[in-house]
């Protein structure tokens, strides 16, 4: 099985910072054929911060479901609507199910806008024990064979395949390739859909408003910009994302990223960290 190629940040903010600089290490895994059309990616997390200040990582969150393997705090958790973080400390390992926007929504069979409320525990869904979970894959040495035992638990609910899926595949493809889209009624004319159905199907298959997954996927890209450009010119990077003005960017992405574009340009200071713990999902 052969990694992805490093690798698009997706959301790990100053990931390239955090890896150059052996705080961790993330790799993903594409998932075998018969599970690539509900799996976005595994992905795996470790670290060793021995004799190491801890370090808080920040993520923008994907609006994808992600199931959580992790000692003690296992999980299946819907997509968050804020930027969370985590503090990494001592020496860890926490693996991953990325499934695709949309994709989980076979195995629940009902809304995913509910896994906002309150994550769900890893058997409520598959026929495993979290803890015998847990050991199985955490305590294996291989990260290839920790994927294979967690496509293993998963294929065993594997469900029928959803057209809906595909629809919503081709939705977020077009938010993320054309960055001119900036409104729902766009994205509806753009691909003849009625708006209302549109958001209905987001509500229940996705989890989040196609409003939000708009915004979140410009905001990701303007840091990801800010991150190759320590200077950029805000007004520009506004108004090249879609914003009439500059003001309103500032806001929504101090809302998301939980700093402003100039703070965020900032070079960061070593050590430092901004403890701002939430429930946890893909890193």
């Amino acid at each position: 099985m052969s990694l992805l190629e490093p690798k698009p940040s997706m959301g790990v903010l100053k990931l390239y910072d955090s890896e150059k600089n052996n705080r961790f290490r993330l790799h993903r895994y594409p998932p075998a054929e018969d599970l690539r059309f509900f799996i976005k990616h595994f992905w795996i997390v470790s670290w060793d911060l021995t004799d190491q200040e801890p370090f808080w990582q920040h993520v923008v969150p994907n609006p994808c479901v992600n199931l959580v393997i992790e000692h003690g705090k296992s999980g299946i958790f819907g997509p968050a609507k804020q930027k969370f973080s985590y503090q990494l400390q001592g020496i860890g390992c926490v693996f991953g199910v990325k499934f695709k926007p949309g994709g989980f929504y076979p195995f629940l069979q009902r809304s995913v806008a509910e896994l906002s409320k309150q994550p769900l525990n890893i058997s409520d869904v598959f026929a495993v024990d979290a803890c015998a979970l847990e050991q199985a894959i955490l305590t294996e040495t291989e990260e290839e064979k920790m994927v294979e035992l967690a496509s293993a638990f998963i294929r065993h609910k594997l469900p029928k395949q959803d057209a809906t899926i595909l629809q919503i595949d081709r939705v977020i493809d077009r938010i993320i390739h054309n960055h001119e889209i900036t409104k729902v009624d766009q994205l509806c004319d753009a691909l003849a859909i009625n708006k209302r159905k549109l958001q209905r199907l987001f509500e229940q298959y996705v989890g989040v408003s196609p409003k939000w997954v708009i915004k979140l996927y410009r905001l990701q890209n303007a840091a990801a910009m800010i991150e190759r450009d320590h200077r950029p010119d805000l007004l520009q990077l506004s108004l090249a994302l879609g914003y009439y003005d500059q003001s309103h960017f500032n806001k929504d992405f101090k809302m998301i990223i939980g700093k402003t574009p100039l703070e965020y340009a900032r070079p960061t200071v070593p050590g430092q960290s901004t403890p701002a713990p939430q429930p946890q999902t893909e890193r």
